[in-house]
């Protein structure tokens, strides 16, 4: 049997299993549909399980410059336990040794291509209308981010870029397998020196790289600085803020990432709703799902910066990993808004 035959093999017993999956379950989504078949999301894509998939080469500089031609599109960036979806114009991307930016007042992003592997197009025909998305996978086939056609999206331009980014060849999808869990980080080893350099930041951008010279990660450090510089909160306050933010017409940033990229809402919030263990803001142009029970550790969090204190609210899971941070809306040289420092000020402590 040649190697197509095999992949072709393989990709039909993967969705014949799919369709007796979702004849029981017909809303499944596709990352939840993959765990259940034992498969990573790319090579459920790649076997057409998604809709027809097309795959484009990894020319990320060339994708993103063809992206603001499209016009009004929908980005949606997640991690385990928070989906971040985001509607407006690409602007331009600029990319640099080791990442890149997308800056734009409704589409605002952090790039890291480094850990960028695989690019598909997907046309999911059984939705009506049919569904159109690009969607970027890293090199286990774990999706870092998507981008969905909308009713305004300029489909002409849409396809222009697909032709012009396909793979020639169509060579088969390889993932490699997931690396085993990473060891949990040590503890802060020097509190003291970590509480000196923490009181000389100058900037939120200089944090990892303080991080980094400790030899930790953001949790242990969160926890390390409880008393000095964060602050233990319950897992509440989520909603808590939220609510406020909406109440108060308070502006806010939500930061949602994952290895490959971080997506920025920046703006209002509305429209407040809990479902089972989802909490969600659900506005015309931005919404967040954020899986409550997932948060095992959140922190009101002071940063000195040269435009005066910051405040934040970071979420992380049981394993250590970021859920999602949340800022007041400010730009560089701005100091903080007095607003969102009394929703932070006002949230509930944890005992």
């Amino acid at each position: 049997m040649s190697r197509v035959q095999s992949d072709e093999l393989v990709r039909g017993k993967l969705d014949a299993r799919w369709q007796v999956l979702r004849a029981e379950r017909p809303r499944l989504r596709a990352r939840d549909a993959a765990l259940e078949l034992g498969v990573s999301e790319a090579e459920f894509v790649a076997a057409q399980c998604a809709g027809e998939a097309t795959r484009l080469m990894p020319d990320w500089q060339a994708f993103f410059a063809g992206l603001p031609a499209l016009g009004r599109v929908m980005a949606l960036t997640r991690n385990e336990s928070c989906v971040h979806e985001r509607k407006g114009v690409y602007e331009p991307a600029t990319f640099m040794a080791h990442a890149g930016l997308v800056l734009g007042p409704d589409i605002d992003l952090r790039l890291f291509p480094q850990h960028w592997a695989h690019l598909y197009a997907v046309t999911d025909q059984g939705a009506s209308p049919a569904r159109h998305s690009f969607q970027i996978f890293d090199r286990f086939g774990g999706a870092l981010h998507k981008i969905y056609a909308l009713e305004s999206t300029q489909l002409d331009e849409w396809a222009r870029l697909t032709k012009s980014m396909m793979a020639i060849g169509h060579p088969a999808l390889s993932v490699d397998p997931m690396p085993p869990a990473s060891a949990p980080t040590k503890a802060v080893v020097d509190r003291a020196a970590l509480q000196v350099d923490w009181a000389l930041l100058k900037d939120v951008h200089d944090f990892p790289a303080m991080l980094k010279r400790h030899e930790t990660e953001p949790l242990p450090a969160m926890e390390a600085m409880l008393g000095a510089f964060t602050e233990r909160l319950p897992v509440s306050a989520t909603f808590d803020l939220l609510n406020r933010a909406s109440a108060e017409q308070v502006p806010i940033m939500v930061f949602v990432g994952n290895r490959g990229l971080i997506q920025i809402h920046t703006g209002p919030v509305e429209r407040i709703v809990r479902l089972d263990h989802w909490l969600n803001v659900l506005d015309p142009d931005f919404n967040l799902h954020l899986r409550e029970d997932h948060i095992a550790h959140c922190f009101a969090v002071r940063k000195p910066t040269s435009d005066g204190e910051l405040h934040s609210v970071e979420l992380f899971d049981a394993a250590g990993e970021r859920i999602a941070t949340f800022f007041g809306k400010r730009k560089p040289g701005q100091p903080e808004l007095e607003s969102w420092r009394s929703i932070v000020a006002a949230l509930e402590r944890a005992a």
